[in-house]
């Protein structure tokens, strides 16, 4: 199967300046997230995993008690259920995001 992006993907505005576009397979999601400069992702848990990686900007994110600036080029791990969110300050962040199995309210 093949998409075209954006046009094959769905969007989701889940905070103001927070963008996801989302395309969902059986089994795993990939989530193409803008955030706009000075955006919060709230804190949130679910019970997928996800893993990201920090295509353009930087991000301020936290997972369980720990917090890091990440860069272009930085990626993350979210075990299931685990609290994460974080902030982008001056500059927008674009990342990529996969979930394993694809989160329920996104597809």
């Amino acid at each position: 199967m093949f998409y075209n992006f954006p046009e094959s993907f769905k969007e989701i505005e889940p905070e103001k300046g927070f963008l996801a576009r989302v395309v969902c397979g059986e089994n795993m999601m990939f989530s193409h997230v803008t955030l706009e400069p000075h955006t919060v992702a709230s804190l949130h848990t679910h019970p997928q995993e996800q893993m990201g990686i920090i295509l353009e900007g930087e991000f301020e994110m936290t997972i369980g008690e720990e917090t890091k600036m990440l860069k272009k080029g930085d990626m993350y791990q979210v075990p299931p259920n685990t609290t994460h969110g974080g902030l982008t300050h001056s500059k927008p962040a674009l990342i990529l995001d996969v979930f394993s199995p694809p989160r329920e309210g996104y597809k």
